[in-house]
C-alpha cells in the first residue's frame, strides 16, 4: 500500500471510477473490498487515518449481540453470527474464538441464559463456535479465580469471536488494493460535483499531505463516513434531515492480573441496561462499555468521568481485586454511528444497530448504522444496491470465502508479532537490516522494523498512525506509548525524509492526543 504510487495514479488518470467511497472506517473498507472483488474500479478516501475514529475504538468482539436476542431482533443476530464465522475463517491471524462466562444469580438466571445462549448457538448453524452450557459455582470460581463468590450461584459458558479492529482494516485494505482499488488516507472530500441534471458525477478532493486540491470522476459516490454521515448529506443537500444519533462507548484497559486465565466475563445486566464485558486482549484486559447519547460528533472523543466511574464500580462489584483509577492503563472513547429513529425518548441501546442504505436524489448512496461484525455483509448490500440503481448487470459476491491479506492458520497468540500473519516472515527479514531488530518497548513487544514496515507497507504517515493503529500501544498502555514516541518519530523521519522539527512536532502532537487516554 504505497500512498505516493496510488496518489500519482489517481492524479494522472482521468478515468471515471465505478465507486468513489468517502470514509475509511469499517463501513467504507467493507464496501471497497466487496466492489473491488467484483471487479469494479474503486477509490476510497479517508480525511484522517484509516479507522481513526469509531472503527478503532470497538470492544474488539465479533458477536451476534446477546442483547439483540433479548430484544427479539433474531434477523440481526442470525446475520451477525454467520458473518462472525466467516471472519474467523477468512482472517485467522487477527481473529479468534473466545470463551465467555456469564455469572448467574439463582436458578432463573441459569435457565434463562442456558436456553437463550443455546438458541444463540443454533442460529449460527455450521458456523457455531461451540455449545453453551451451565457450569457449577465451583467450576466458575476455578475458571475465573478473581470473581466474587458472594455474587454468583453458577455460570453459563458460551463462545463468541474476538479480533483486532484496526489491524483488520489495514489487512482488508491491502486485499482491496491487491484487487486494484486505490485507498488513500489524509484525503478529505470538500465538495461534490454534479452534472446539469443534478446527478453526482464526482468529488472535489484535498490532499492533506501534498496540500493540493483536485477532482475525481465517479459513477457511484458512497457516503460511508459513520458518525459524520450527516456532514456529507448536508454537502449534497443543505438542510437534509439528520440520520445519525451518535452514542459514546468507553473502554478501560487493565493489566492481565485482573482477569487471569483465558475466559472473558459477560455481565448482562448493569445499571444503565447495557452489557459489560471483561475480555482478555493482547495480554491485557479490555473492560466496557458505556452508552452515552451525544449531541455532537468528534474525531477524538474523550471518556467522561461518570463513564470511567461506572465501569470501575461495576467491575468492582464482581471482582475480588477491585480496579482503581490508578490501575487503568488506557481509557478510550468511540462513537457508535447509530441510525436515528423517529420520535423521542429512545434509549440508544434500543436504537437499531442494523445497517440502512439511503439513496439521495443526486444518486448519492449513504450507509448508516451497522457494526464491525457485519462489515462484509454491509459492503455486499451496498454494492447490490448500486448495481440495482444503475441497472448494472448483477455480479455475485466474491467475499464470503475470500482470504484476507496476511491469512495464516495456527497462529501462536503469545507471539507479539502474530497479528502480521503471513507478513511476519518478510517483517523479520526486514528486521535483519540496519539493526532494526532492536526493541522500542520490551513490555509492548515492539521492534524498530515494525515502524519501517508500517511506513513502507501500511501507509503510516505519522507517529499516532503507528502507535495507535498499526500497533495498538496507545490503547494498551498509553503512558508507555508516550515513552516510545520519540524513537518512533526518529525512525519515521528517516523513512519519510522529514527533519528534526517534524519529529519534535510529532512527539508533541502525540502527547497532546494521548493525554486524554491517561487517567
Amino acid at each position: 500500500m504505497n500512498r505516493k504510487v496510488m496518489m500519482d495514479k489517481l492524479r494522472s488518470d482521468s478515468k471515471t471510477y465505478d465507486f468513489i467511497i468517502i470514509g475509511g472506517g469499517a463501513t467504507g473498507i467493507g464496501i471497497a473490498l466487496e466492489a473491488s472483488a467484483r471487479g469494479y474500479s474503486v477509490v476510497l478516501l479517508e480525511k484522517s487515518d484509516f479507522t481513526k475514529s469509531t472503527s478503532s475504538k470497538a470492544t474488539k468482539l465479533l458477536h451476534g449481540g446477546v442483547r439483540y436476542l433479548a430484544q427479539g431482533n433474531i434477523g440481526l443476530v442470525r446475520e451477525a453470527v454467520v458473518e462472525r464465522g466467516l471472519m474467523l475463517k477468512n482472517a485467522p491471524h487477527i481473529t479468534k474464538s473466545q470463551s465467555f462466562i456469564i455469572p448467574t444469580h439463582g436458578l432463573y438466571d441459569e435457565i434463562l441464559y442456558t436456553v437463550g445462549l443455546t438458541f444463540y448457538d443454533l442460529l449460527a448453524g455450521k458456523l457455531s463456535l461451540g455449545r453453551s452450557r451451565r457450569i457449577s459455582k465451583a467450576k466458575t470460581l476455578e475458571r475465573i479465580s478473581l470473581i466474587n463468590p458472594d455474587k454468583i450461584s453458577a455460570g453459563v459458558v458460551y463462545y463468541d469471536g474476538q479480533f483486532d479492529d484496526s489491524r483488520m482494516a489495514i489487512n482488508v485494505l491491502q486485499s482491496s488494493v491487491e484487487m486494484g482499488a486505490i485507498a488513500l488516507n489524509y484525503c478529505s472530500v470538500d465538495g461534490l460535483i454534479k452534472d446539469s441534471n443534478g446527478n453526482l458525477s464526482g468529488v472535489k478532493v484535498f490532499d492533506e499531505e501534498g496540500d493540493t486540491s483536485f477532482e475525481i470522476k465517479g459513477k457511484q459516490v458512497v457516503n460511508a463516513t459513520g458518525v459524520f454521515a450527516d456532514d456529507v448529506l448536508q454537502m449534497d443537500s443543505p438542510g437534509a434531515e439528520k440520520t445519525i444519533a451518535p452514542s459514546q462507548g468507553v473502554h478501560l484497559i487493565l493489566d492481565k492480573s485482573f482477569l487471569p486465565g483465558d475466559d472473558a466475563i459477560t455481565i448482562p445486566k448493569t445499571d444503565d441496561g447495557r452489557v459489560l464485558f471483561l475480555v482478555p486482549w493482547h495480554n491485557k484486559v479490555i473492560v466496557g462499555t458505556t452508552d452515552t447519547p451525544l449531541k455532537q460528533e468528534s474525531l477524538e472523543p474523550v471518556a467522561l468521568e461518570e463513564e470511567i466511574g461506572f465501569i470501575l464500580s461495576t467491575a468492582s462489584r464482581y471482582l475480588t481485586k477491585a480496579p482503581k483509577r490508578s490501575d487503568v492503563l488506557s481509557a478510550f472513547a468511540g462513537l457508535r454511528p447509530l441510525a436515528a429513529t423517529k420520535g423521542k425518548g429512545n434509549k440508544t441501546k434500543e436504537i437499531s444497530r442494523s445497517h440502512k442504505i439511503f439513496t439521495s436524489k443526486s444518486g448519492l448512496l449513504t450507509m448508516v448504522g451497522g457494526k464491525w461484525t457485519t462489515f462484509r455483509k454491509m459492503g455486499e448490500d451496498l454494492v447490490d444496491k448500486a448495481e440495482k440503481n444503475h441497472n448494472w448487470s448483477h455480479v455475485s459476491t466474491k467475499t464470503k470465502h475470500l482470504k484476507i491479506h496476511g491469512y495464516k492458520e495456527n497462529v501462536n497468540y503469545d507471539n507479539p508479532l502474530h497479528f502480521y500473519g503471513s507478513d511476519e516472515e518478510p517483517l523479520l527479514e526486514l528486521s535483519k537490516q540496519n539493526g532494526w531488530d532492536k526493541s522500542i518497548s520490551d513490555s509492548m513487544g515492539v521492534i524498530q522494523a515494525q515502524v519501517v514496515w508500517a511506513v513502507r507497507n501500511e501507509m503510516a504517515l505519522n507517529v499516532e498512525d503507528f502507535l495507535a493503529r498499526r500497533v495498538r500501544c496507545q490503547l494498551l498502555d498509553a503512558k508507555e506509548s508516550v515513552k516510545m514516541a520519540p524513537e518512533v518519530a526518529k525512525i519515521m523521519a528517516k523513512e519519510l525524509e522529514k527533519d528534526e522539527a517534524w519529529q519534535t512536532e510529532q512527539v508533541a502532537n502525540y502527547l497532546e492526543v494521548t493525554s486524554n487516554y491517561i487517567l
